[in-house]
């Protein structure tokens, strides 16, 4: 199997020349980008498997090269993780809404950003090993969730999702009418080796139902969420 690629946007050359050292002796192919605007060409040109950005860079920040990259068909599937100084509560909400897959507060030790990175990249062995009954899943008549290619369908129209998205949805419409608690909905999406704050299923619920319909979402309160394929009304 060939080494996964990552990319490394941070406008500080010491950091990119430290990541980088540190990602190649793991055997990771590395890429780098000094500002969010070429990091935007790079993700195109290279396809990485995950992107480690930095927030506060000029010219554009991470929030916005981050909110790019999501617009960006090809790039759907790849992980987006903030790893950046900022660790306040409300920046990391927004990076999640950005649509990040995981968000990293430096400094941090290597031994810790590689366990982070290898939890992440496992979705993706995870989403390769998937049987065939497992690759389509149908959201009443009009919406398919496709996990060969990682789409959305609803009403004959392709929606892209952030991987982390479209991975509870995916989990949501396998378990359809049953309730999944939030613990067991952090442990399969986002597994015990991340650590992420109590909000982050909420924005990522949210952002599902402004894109897919907020009825097919249930919030089951002090318990956690289901999916319902015959909604009736709207479900907050």
């Amino acid at each position: 199997m060939d080494p996964y690629k990552i990319l490394i946007v941070d406008d500080e050359q010491d950091v990119l020349n430290f990541l980088s050292y540190n990602l190649k002796q793991e055997g990771f192919s590395v890429y780098t980008a000094c500002n969010g605007s070429k990091g935007v060409q790079t993700a195109i040109e290279v396809k990485p498997h995950l992107i480690l950005l930095d927030i506060m860079m000029p010219e554009m920040d991470g929030m916005e090269t981050c909110e790019k990259i999501r617009k960006i068909p090809e790039l759907a599937s790849t992980i987006i993780a903030f790893l950046t100084a900022r660790g306040e509560d409300y920046s990391q909400i927004a990076g999640f809404e950005a649509g990040a897959d995981d968000y990293i507060v430096k400094p941090v030790k290597p031994k810790v950003l590689i366990s982070r990175i290898n939890a992440l990249l496992k979705r993706i062995t995870t989403a390769e090993t998937k049987t065939e009954p497992e690759n389509q899943e149908k959201l009443m008549k009009k919406i398919i969730v496709d996990r060969d290619r990682y789409l959305v369908i609803k009403e004959g129209k392709e929606i892209n999702l952030p991987k982390k998205e479209f991975e509870l949805l995916s989990l949501l419409v396998s378990r359809s009418g049953k309730v999944l608690t939030r613990e067991e909905i952090f442990l399969k999406i986002w597994g015990d080796d991340i650590i992420v704050g109590d909000r982050t299923l909420d924005v990522h619920i949210r952002k599902l139902r402004e894109k897919i319909g907020d009825h097919y979402i249930v919030t089951v309160k002090g318990v956690g969420y289901k999916f319902v394929e015959s909604p009736d009304k709207k479900t907050t």
